[in-house]
């Protein structure tokens, strides 16, 4: 919806609407969801025309990786631009260049690391850029929850399945132990092949990728879904829940998609005729359900430029 679309159908923000750009905080949010809602101001102009200088001099020795979160004076610079996957796979795709530059965070520079050359060096920008998700499930951590598995005696039938959003570390846990990395777009057909090979999943780091992939797309209910927390023991299940569950889900979450609730759903729904809510499989599940559109980034933006319309007027899109 344009800005000239919203004045016309006198759509005010809201304090819900707000919290959701990071204005104020929600003490029923999930952990790890508090941040000041403003960007940082622009860049110095001498630092953009350094890069664009640098970029110039470097020429076919560097290919830029702009993840679609960047802000758009970061992107002009990107030589490509996707989710993590997909440019970790641009990257590999470019033999030629030296130098990757990944604009992202760091399990994604850590992803080009591993399907690039040993020639090529992969760079990230800024090395304290990091993902709150993947930051939720370390090693010691993971190979903690396998010893509980194993003492449940289930560990031989799970199969470990890690969202990309998650450290190298993670990933090399899940294929030393038979396991596959997913994405939010092939996240089904993970657990379809999962299930082909044993009797039950372990899905890290995203609890909430998980249960509705499980729930809405493969027909599971929620009472074949439990929640291992590492910071409690034994992850603060019994034996018992562990044998009778399905998916074993790890308790963490994406911070940004934790702000969304069923009632930011309504809110939209009630200022907005005809609105149609988009979101992302990261969000909790009682918001997926309430959704009228769900999937990867790539697909949201791909769904909102079908969805321009021909002439002016309302346009239900949020």
């Amino acid at each position: 919806m344009t800005t000239a679309q919203a004045q016309e159908l006198d759509v005010q923000p809201t304090p819900l609407a707000l919290l959701l750009l990071g204005r104020e905080a929600d003490p029923r949010s999930e952990r790890g969801v508090e941040c000041p809602g403003d960007l940082p101001s622009p860049s110095d102009p001498d630092l953009v025309e350094r890069a664009r200088a640098a970029k110039e001099k470097l020429g076919t020795k560097v290919f830029v990786l702009g993840h679609h979160y960047q802000r758009d004076e970061v992107i002009q610079f990107a030589d490509v631009t996707g989710d993590s996957f997909k440019l970790a796979r641009e990257a590999a795709a470019r033999p030629e260049a030296e130098y990757i530059v990944f604009c992202g965070v760091h399990f994604m520079a850590e992803s080009a690391d591993i399907l690039t050359s040993d020639d090529q060096k992969v760079v990230l920008p800024d090395l304290a850029a990091g993902c709150s998700m993947a930051d939720m499930a370390t090693a010691e951590q993971v190979a903690e929850c396998w010893d509980v598995l194993t003492e449940a005696g289930i560990a031989e039938q799970v199969v470990p399945v890690s969202y990309m959003n998650s450290s190298a570390d993670i990933k090399a846990f899940t294929g030393k132990h038979g396991g596959t990395i997913c994405t939010s777009s092939n996240a089904k057909r993970a657990l379809d092949w999962a299930f082909e090979q044993g009797e039950k999943v372990l899905f890290l780091p995203d609890q909430h990728l998980g249960r509705n992939t499980a729930v809405r797309d493969m027909g599971m209910s929620l009472e074949d879904c439990v929640v291992y927390n590492p910071h409690r023991p034994n992850g603060g299940l019994t034996a018992e829940e562990l044998r009778a569950a399905k998916m074993i889900l790890w308790r963490g979450h994406c911070s940004v998609h934790g702000r969304f609730s069923l009632d930011s759903v309504n809110d939209v729904r009630a200022r907005i005729p005809d609105v149609n809510v988009l979101v992302h499989p990261e969000c909790k599940h009682e918001v997926v359900a309430a959704a009228d559109h769900v999937g990867s980034t790539e697909y949201i933006i791909k769904t909102l430029e079908a969805a321009r319309p021909a002439r002016s007027g309302p346009s239900g899109r949020s």
